[in-house]
C-alpha cells in the first residue's frame, strides 16, 4: 500500500494515536471481517473518549469514542487508526459523525484502501472544514490490518503458515505421529493465532491422519470460531469427520465433486475449483476465501500442502515452533518443495521475530519475494 503523505506531528500527537492502536489491538479476535480500528478524542490537552471497534454490524471505532466523549468531543481533535467511513453499510458514515460532532481535527494513520472510501472519508472531512493530517504511524496501523488489506487490494487473504517441528526440523514421526512435539506455551500461542485468523486451511492428509477439530478452545479467546477449510481434490473426507459436529463452518474445496451430498448432509460446504494439473488450483482458492471477506488464513498442514504453498510463493508469513529436542532420520520434515535440486534454489526468508515460548522457540520469517 502506498504511504499516505505524512504531516508534521508531535509528541502528544504520538502518544495519543499509539493509544488508538492499542485500542485497535482489542478487536484482534472479533472485528473480523472488518479491520481494527481504536479512536481517542482529545480536548484541551484531555483524553475524553476513547472507542474501538468490536465487532461486524456493531459501532466502529469512532461512535464509541464520540459517545463517550458526548459533548466535550466539540472542538476537540480526534485520533483514527483508519480513515473514517464515508459510506453506509451496516453502519452509518462515521465522517458524518464526526462532522455533527463539531470536532475541529481529524489525525488519521491511514487511508482505508477499501474502493468505497480510499480517500473519500478525508475529503468530505475537509469539506466541512475539519482540519485532517493523515500518515501518523502508518505502517504499525497497517501491520494491524495487512490481512484486510491484502483481501482488498490483493484480492486474496494474507497467508500464515504455521509449522512445528524439532530442532531437526522434523513434523512428525515416519507413521505420522506428532503429539505432542511442542510445550503447552507454543500450542496456547497457536491458539491466539488461529483466533486471530478468519480461517484455518489443513489439507485432506490431515484430515485422514489426525482429524482435527480446528477450533479456537481457549474460552477468553472464542469470540467466533474461525472458517474451516480443507483443501481435498477428489472428495475423500469422511462424513464422520469430527469437526463437522463442530461449531462454526467448514469449508472443502475440491476439482472432483462426485461425492458431495455426503458431505453436504453432514454439514460441509462444497465449492469446486478448476483442476491445476489435476489438482486445487491454490490461488482459485484463496481467490473464493477473499470473495467470503476473509482477511487472514492460517494454514495447518503437513508438508505437501505446506510445501505447494511455499512453492507456488503463496504464503505471506511462516510461523515456525521449534521444539528443543532430535527426533531423527525416520521422521517427516517441514516442506515437500518439488523440483528444488540445486543450491541457487532455495527460497530466502527475513526473520522479523524470534521469541522463547515456554521452552520452545517460535520463528516468525517472510519469504523474500512476498514482501
Amino acid at each position: 500500500m502506498p504511504e499516505v503523505k505524512s504531516d508534521s506531528f508531535s509528541v502528544g500527537d504520538a502518544a495519543h494515536m499509539a493509544q488508538a492502536l492499542r485500542l485497535a489491538r482489542q478487536g484482534l479476535y472479533s472485528a473480523h471481517p472488518n479491520p481494527r480500528v481504536g479512536c481517542v478524542i482529545v480536548n484541551d490537552g484531555r483524553v475524553v473518549g476513547e472507542g474501538w471497534h468490536m465487532r461486524a454490524g456493531r459501532e466502529h471505532a469512532e461512535i464509541n469514542a464520540l459517545n463517550e466523549a458526548g459533548a466535550s468531543a466539540a472542538g476537540g481533535t480526534a485520533y483514527v487508526t483508519l480513515e473514517p467511513c464515508a459510506h453506509h453499510g451496516k453502519t452509518p458514515p462515521c465522517c458524518e459523525a464526526l462532522i455533527a460532532a463539531g470536532v475541529a481535527e481529524v489525525v488519521v494513520a491511514m487511508q482505508d484502501p477499501f474502493n468505497k472510501v480510499e480517500g473519500r472519508g478525508i475529503a468530505a472531512l475537509r469539506d466541512a472544514g475539519i482540519r485532517v493530517r493523515a500518515g501518523l504511524m502508518q505502517q504499525a496501523a497497517e501491520k494491524l490490518n495487512e490481512g484486510f488489506v491484502s483481501r482488498v487490494r490483493r484480492g486474496r487473504p494474507l497467508l500464515r503458515l504455521k509449522v512445528a517441528c524439532s530442532l531437526d526440523g522434523c513434523t512428525a514421526m515416519a507413521d505420522g505421529h506428532s503429539q505432542w512435539i511442542t510445550g503447552p506455551e507454543a500450542r496456547a500461542d497457536v491458539q491466539r493465532l488461529r483466533a486471530a485468523s478468519g480461517a484455518i486451511l489443513t489439507g485432506i492428509g490431515t484430515v485422514m491422519a489426525d482429524d482435527p477439530s480446528l477450533t479456537v478452545r481457549e474460552a477468553g479467546l472464542v469470540s467466533r470460531q474461525p472458517l474451516r477449510v480443507v483443501a481435498d481434490s477428489r472428495l475423500r473426507m469422511p462424513p464422520s469427520s469430527c469437526m463437522l459436529g463442530l461449531p462454526g463452518d467448514t469449508i472443502v474445496f475440491c476439482v472432483d465433486d462426485s461425492r458431495r451430498e455426503a458431505l453436504e448432509l453432514s454439514g460441509a460446504r462444497v465449492y469446486k475449483l478448476q483442476a491445476l494439473d489435476g489438482r486445487i488450483a491454490m490461488i482459485d482458492l484463496l481467490a473464493e476465501l477473499a470473495n467470503l471477506e476473509v482477511n487472514d488464513v492460517l494454514v495447518e498442514a503437513g508438508e505437501t500442502l505446506a510445501g505447494a504453498l511455499l512453492a507456488a510463493g503463496q504464503v505471506d508469513e511462516l510461523v515456525i515452533y521449534q521444539a528443543p529436542h532430535i527426533m531423527g532420520s525416520e521422521t517427516r520434515g517441514m516442506f515437500t518443495t518439488p523440483g528444488w535440486q540445486q543450491l541457487d534454489q532455495k527460497m530466502h526468508l527475513t526473520i522479523t521475530d524470534i521469541r522463547r515460548i515456554g521452552v520452545d522457540t517460535r520463528i516468525t520469517a517472510r519469504p523474500v519475494q512476498a514482501s
